[in-house]
């Protein structure tokens, strides 16, 4: 794809100040280091990785719910840091979230109506006597029963829930969602409703998505292009094809060793994640995975290796995957 990104990550990092030890000794634990990102229009790209990896931390500050240590957020070519008041929220409009907890993203306190509707009143998007037909017609796009709007979150179940969260990052009629492990709190056979769901409204709307998750067949199924990170950093970036078909980075084949598959596909015994991960706080010299990593050698600890190309369109934040073990050419 060419021409400026919809939205574009540059050296993106997020650090947080921790006090340890007996005498209060101050230590940075980075939540997200030096990430460059861009997803271009009509684009949905897939991050994945473990809890505590960095994903969250990357999606909210996309979308501006949190502030990066360094680095900058653009969303057009625009930087977001220069844009504020009117402008400011007419950008934020056009840029969502869907939430993991369906439950806890929605007021016990109000109807599902009345939710959904204040998109449309704060930002103007329909006339106020087209308020309720509009909420009508969100309710109906995705999935629910017309008499949805006059009840409370807790009449639904989760995946109705999630369903309500989606009409209402839907109400701005945004260009682009941040979906932070929107089914990660749902039984798999409701999982795969809300995926489908998504999939659906990105072919029909247009949309463009950043879908966060740690369940590698649902970001395959969903996404065109996948982001696996590691302790803050993108170890791997790819087609999802490719990424999860023949995954050049260590972690990547870890993560889909450990996947259940209904298929029979032979688990590489070589590739079964092992240990725990690193704590942020503390974390090893060199290449973050090389205490995990069954291709660890010495020079692992050296130094971090560069996200470098690998194939076209496709980079490896590994010595043992990278260009000179690959191929000449790149």
């Amino acid at each position: 794809m060419t021409g400026t990104p919809l939205v574009e990550a540059d050296r993106l990092s997020r650090n947080f100040p921790m006090r340890t030890g007996l005498f209060g000794r101050h230590r940075d634990v980075w939540a997200v280091r030096d990430v460059s990102l861009a997803v271009q229009k009509g684009e949905t790209v897939g991050v994945v990785g473990e809890s505590g990896c960095g994903k969250s931390t990357l999606g909210r500050m996309v979308l501006g719910l949190e502030s990066p240590s360094a680095g900058a957020i653009r969303f057009e070519g625009r930087d977001l840091s220069s844009v504020a008041g009117a402008e400011r929220r007419r950008l934020a409009r056009r840029m969502q979230m869907v939430f993991q907890d369906p439950f806890g993203s929605l007021d016990p306190r109000r109807s599902v109506g009345a939710q959904i509707a204040d998109g449309l009143r704060v930002h103007r998007i329909v006339a106020a006597g087209e308020v309720d037909a509009e909420v009508a017609r969100l309710i109906d796009v995705v999935g629910l029963q017309k008499n949805a709007a006059g009840r409370r979150p807790h009449e639904f179940s989760g995946g109705q829930r999630q369903r309500i969260a989606v009409a209402r990052a839907l109400a701005t009629r945004p260009d682009f969602i941040v979906a932070d492990e929107p089914v990660s709190a749902l039984d798999v056979s409701i999982q795969a409703q809300v995926v489908n769901l998504l999939a659906d409204l990105r072919r029909d709307l247009g949309l463009t998505m950043l879908f966060i998750a740690h369940d590698l067949h649902v970001v395959r199924h969903l996404s065109t292009r996948a982001v696996v990170m590691y302790l803050g950093r993108i170890v791997e970036e790819g087609p999802s094809e490719k990424v999860f078909g023949a995954p050049a980075h260590p972690y990547t084949r870890a993560l889909l060793a450990a996947t259940p598959s209904i298929s029979a596909r032979k688990v590489d015994e070589e590739a079964v994640l092992a240990g725990e991960l690193p704590s942020p706080a503390n974390p090893p010299s060199g290449c973050a995975f090389r205490t995990r990593c069954p291709l660890a050698s010495d020079e692992c600890a050296a130094a971090v290796p560069d996200l470098a190309p690998y194939e076209s369109g496709w980079k490896v934040r590994c010595i043992k995957s990278g260009p000179s073990q690959r191929r000449g050419d790149l």
